[in-house]
């Protein structure tokens, strides 16, 4: 029986475990570039079997949240290197995930960098909500729409992260079509109004999706390329009520690719959807299941073992576990990650979670 604690080979990757450290912002890189604590916070887990970094902006109109990294400058790729050498070095791998968070910003965030940075999406919809900003919660804006131009622009930016990513050292890069960013909103009917081949009907809504992955597959091959979807979620203002003929559709568009790993974000009562999506797609499932009140995730280990999956990913109890791997094997203990500490500030609540006694 396999087990989550066994190696996989990842599309010609060997991890050590099926457990990954699922992307999670934490807003600390000053600057927009990674800093030595960034080194520090994902070497101090790399016994992951795969870390996938926080979202990481394509370039700068790409960015949603104060203090996020990009993979767009000379500075970046050279920053990025020493965080990827501090995870190879612990034995880790590690994948950036690729984040444009279209409509989801707001102007002050990127107001001291050059050129009109407006957020912008598939249609001029105001998001419903509030960001957090330097200057404290401000009110979502209404996104420019995109032209086509522009659209053709965001994929070249995409594949041009990617490369950055390979340069900068990385194992991959994991594009994030979840969560209400820029690929999700092209995904999502209240958020893509479009009546031209990019939006409409579902094959035209799932058409930004597939070129994204195509462009950065033949940048930097397909093994090296993986994709982020939570069908059905409804963060950050999508509302995806019936996602189950447009992502079965979106599977089966990837599915010839040869993709390294397709990466779940579960819904509330969603498996349905989830083991469907896995008979559709024949590479690798990364699953970040849904699990309600259970707080240590020892329970989901059986995903792997009744071959629901083929990796689990962790995101809270794997930012306050920075040896998660060892103690979802022991059972535990587990510290318990504190939510004021997720975003912003200094190596408290970052880097000074401590790992089991050894």
């Amino acid at each position: 029986m396999t087990t989550a604690f066994d190696p996989i080979d990842l599309a010609g990757t060997p991890l050590a475990n099926r457990i990954a450290m699922a992307p999670m912002t934490r807003s600390r890189a000053v600057g927009r570039v990674p800093n030595e604590l960034t080194a520090e916070y994902y070497a101090q887990r790399a016994s992951a079997g795969l870390i996938i970094t926080e979202g990481v902006q394509p370039s700068a109109a790409g960015q949603g949240y104060p203090d996020t990294p990009g993979l767009h400058s000379a500075e970046q790729i050279a920053a990025w290197r020493t965080v990827t050498d501090a995870v190879h070095a612990a034995g880790g791998r590690i994948f950036a995930q690729i984040m444009h968070a279209g409509r989801i910003g707001h102007p002050s965030v990127t107001a001291d960098q050059p050129g009109d940075l407006h957020p912008a999406g598939p249609s001029a919809i105001t998001p419903k909500g509030q960001l957090f900003t330097a200057e404290g919660m401000k009110d979502f804006t209404t996104p420019r729409e995109l032209t086509a131009d522009g659209i053709r622009e965001a994929i070249a930016d995409y594949a041009t992260a990617a490369r950055n990513a390979v340069e900068a050292g990385f194992d991959g890069v994991e594009l994030h079509g979840a969560n209400g960013y820029l690929i999700h909103q092209f995904l999502a009917p209240n958020t893509n109004h479009r009546t031209d081949e990019w939006g409409g009907s579902e094959e035209n809504r799932n058409r930004f999706a597939v070129e994204v992955v195509t462009a950065v597959a033949e940048a930097i091959g397909p093994e090296r390329t993986a994709l982020r979807l939570s069908p059905g979620g409804a963060v950050n203002d999508i509302e995806e009520p019936e996602p189950g003929a447009q992502y079965i559709g979106l599977a089966e568009a990837l599915e010839p690719l040869g993709l390294a790993y397709l990466h779940l974000m579960e819904a509330q009562g969603r498996r349905d959807l989830t083991v469907e999506l896995r008979k559709r797609f024949s590479g690798a499932l990364v699953l970040n299941p849904f699990t309600g009140e259970r707080p240590t995730g020892v329970e989901e280990l059986e995903l792997i073992e009744d071959g629901t999956a083929d990796l689990l990913s962790y995101g809270a109890l794997f930012l306050a576990n920075p040896d998660l791997p060892a103690r979802l094997k022991a059972g535990g203990p587990f510290n318990t990650p504190d939510p004021a500490a997720f975003f912003g500030g200094d190596q408290r609540g970052y880097t000074d979670y401590p790992a089991l006694a050894v």
